[in-house]
């Protein structure tokens, strides 16, 4: 993650007039003294995340933030985004929301394993 993270929770719960709202993840960042929310989607990037991800900030910012610390901050993960989109849905938002990709990366030994065993025609 970097330096002078803190892991807050997963799942984090959020109350607004009694209806329930769960933050992915929470963390506090001591560089920066913000909290940082990140949200992990399994697809590919959806404007609507940065709707969903500003509402989350207001909530924070509201009800755990304290006075002394700076506006919260939005990371989406997504496993795949637009750059066009994802410009247009945060034009305008004056919220510090980020959105970057995630891939998954195969461990060098099982990347030899499978070259390996198909090499050899021992498929698994």
């Amino acid at each position: 993650m970097g330096k002078g993270f803190s892991f807050i929770g997963n799942q984090y719960r959020l109350v607004l007039e009694d209806k329930e709202y769960f933050v992915d993840m929470l963390f506090f960042n001591r560089c920066t003294r913000s909290l940082i929310a990140l949200e992990l989607k399994i697809g590919s990037f959806q404007p609507e995340y940065v709707g969903k991800m500003n509402f989350y900030l207001n909530l924070l910012d509201r009800q755990v933030k304290m006075p002394d610390e700076n506006p919260s901050i939005g990371i989406i993960l997504c496993a795949d985004r637009n750059n066009v989109e994802v410009e247009v849905a945060l034009q305008g938002s004056t919220a510090p929301i980020g959105v970057s990709e995630y891939s998954y990366l195969i461990p060098q030994k099982q990347i030899k394993e499978l070259i390996n065993n198909e090499l050899s025609g021992n498929k698994e």
